[in-house]
């Protein structure tokens, strides 16, 4: 099985978004037994500066949390406070992507319950480049930013896609790891590696400037593309204690998508000028959001999207490359929960 270096990658990734779930007080004043806040206090990690994290920002600043009972205050977490607080129920929801799947197979005690978003990754290379396609990616130094992150399991799946071995002991292809997104478009620049896995929304800014271009789009991928990258996770603890509470929380998250869906420039604004991620190009990162797909209302009750189809799409795909030892379908059928979100 192809899963080395997995495990720690995932840990990594989840402790960016739980750690300061645990340490902070919640803010605001109201709790569950004063009539306005349902569900008291909770800390929902929100923190991490990512332009697709959105629909958190805008449920914030929108009421929508309020409305739905909760009084929220936006933490930063790490991965690993991420992972204590969703076993133990401090922290009953967290957005993440399939890189996800490992850490759950391994203990992390949640569900998927909802789609976030479309693809938010992007590959580029230096504009000189005669790279275009993933058979050119034999023989190549590919940046990541980390062994076991979401852009080295997608640069994996596309490589092993084009019949290129993405393990690192078969020497088709070199991942070398840079915790900054800016290092990793100077080792770029510099010649170091030959091609910058990357989250948005550097390789787009760069590649707005000239300075790189795009030969991977996540979101546009025939591979990828119309399919949810990213989720939102549940507590087990809180789903089996209050499921309420989950089902109200999804309903915020759903409000938030659906306005983002039709108020891409206002979310833009909103944004940017909260401070919440650190683009400033408006214009740039009003593409971003409408390229991420987030779904209306309209969507949902067209079904236009199958999240458990997505989560049984991406589990096979690192089910097939080694990264999960449990099969698509049993890893969905364990691992996916449709929560019923009517009052």
């Amino acid at each position: 099985m192809r899963k080395k270096g997995i495990k720690k990658a995932v840990s990594v990734f989840l402790t960016a978004c739980l750690f300061s779930t645990l340490l902070g007080g919640c803010g605001g004043s109201g709790t569950a037994g004063d009539g306005k806040y349902k569900f008291g206090k909770i800390q929902i990690p929100g923190k991490d500066g990512a332009l697709c994290g959105a629909p958190i920002y805008v449920a914030y600043e929108k009421g929508y949390f309020e409305e739905e009972g909760f009084d929220v205050e936006l933490i930063s977490a790490d991965f690993e406070t991420r992972k204590i607080g969703l076993n133990n129920g401090t922290i009953p929801i967290v957005n993440g992507d399939f890189q996800f799947f490992p850490s759950i197979e391994e203990g992390i005690n949640v569900q998927v319950v909802d789609g976030f978003h479309n693809g938010c990754i992007k590959f580029v290379v230096r504009p000189d480049s005669d790279i275009s396609k993933a058979e050119d990616l034999k023989g190549k130094k590919i940046g990541v930013d980390e062994i076991g992150g979401t852009p080295h399991q997608v640069a994996s799946v596309w490589l092993e896609n084009a019949g290129i071995s993405a393990l690192q002991e078969d020497k088709e292809v070199t991942f070398l790891p840079y915790s900054d997104g800016n290092l990793e478009l100077e080792a770029l620049y510099n010649g170091d590696i030959d091609v910058a896995a990357m989250w948005d929304q550097l390789g787009s800014v760069s590649a707005k400037e000239g300075k790189t271009k795009v030969i991977f789009d996540l979101s546009t991928d025939k591979d990828f593309a119309g399919k949810y990258c990213c989720f939102l996770f549940a507590s087990n603890k809180v789903l089996e204690e209050e499921p309420e509470k989950v089902a109200a929380l999804l309903r915020a998250y759903r409000k938030a998508q659906d306005f983002i869906s039709k108020n891409p420039k206002e979310t833009v604004d909103l944004i940017v000028e909260g401070k919440y991620s650190q683009i400033s190009d408006k214009e740039l990162a009003g593409e971003l959001i409408t390229s991420y797909e987030y779904p209306s209302t309209e969507d949902r009750e067209a079904d236009k999207h199958s999240i458990k189809g997505d989560v049984e799409y991406f589990s096979n795909a690192l089910n097939q490359i080694g990264y999960l030892k449990t099969s698509a379908a049993d890893f969905t059928e364990k691992y996916f929960t449709d929560v019923d979100v009517s009052k």
